[in-house]
């Protein structure tokens, strides 16, 4: 369950670095449905810390907490904090912050999945 949740997570990711980098190139500024777009990854983001709060409840995995944790909430951060700097930056620059912060949650998904232990 976890691979598949960070896998979609991952692809959403891209594909919105991917949106994010075509207004880089094009020298816009964000707009308002890339950052809808932040907000469906964010709520993917939600669901998998659900899932892995219920997993790790049971036992399912037995991984550092503090760890694990820290990466989760370093997640659930990212966006959000990267959208409303998008949205207050008027410039070309709104549009590297969302690409960044894009690419900085697909990567931490991979250490996610590390510290779980699937990879």
């Amino acid at each position: 369950m976890t691979v598949v949740l960070s896998l979609l997570v991952a692809l959403l990711c891209a594909a919105l670095a991917g949106w994010a980098l075509w207004f880089v190139i094009a020298d816009r500024a964000v707009i308002l449905r890339q950052l809808w777009g932040g907000a469906v990854v964010e709520g993917a983001l939600v669901v998998q810390a659900v899932v892995l709060a219920v997993l790790q409840a049971t036992g399912e995995q037995d991984v550092d907490g503090v760890l694990l944790w820290g990466y989760v909430v370093t997640q659930l951060v990212v966006l959000p904090v990267a959208a409303a700097w998008a949205f207050a930056e008027r410039t070309r620059w709104s549009s590297v912050v969302l690409l960044v912060a894009a690419l900085t949650v697909a990567f931490l998904q991979l250490r996610l999945l590390q510290i779980w232990g699937t990879l």
